[in-house]
């Protein structure tokens, strides 16, 4: 429960936090939109993409609770709820962090 939630979060954080030198250059592959290679220029597409972001982490705390044990199930679906709903009040901050002016 908690180490989902611990998890979700670094994953986030090293996903955001990285410095750009440190950020993967990804070779296009054939077929692949070209939006997947441009990088968020403005503070609200790094928001949104930040919220996207969120929320996927969130489908995929979800997808981890169902493989736990009934018993500990609402617990674990309730603290990844909870874990969403801090990360979205703090999407500000976050994207703050991660993209210094």
């Amino acid at each position: 429960m908690t180490s989902i939630r611990h998890i979700a979060f670094a994953a986030l954080l090293a996903c955001n936090l990285a410095p750009p030198s440190m950020a993967q250059t990804a070779t296009p592959q054939p077929g692949d939109p070209q939006r997947w290679y441009q990088e968020d220029t403005t503070a609200q597409a790094q928001l949104r993409t930040l919220r996207k972001e969120i929320a996927a982490a969130l489908a995929e705390a979800k997808k981890a609770c169902r493989l736990e044990p009934s018993a500990t199930r609402a617990t674990c679906l309730k603290d990844a709820q909870d874990t969403y709903r801090q990360d979205m009040a703090n999407a500000e901050k976050l994207r703050e962090a991660a993209h210094p002016q």
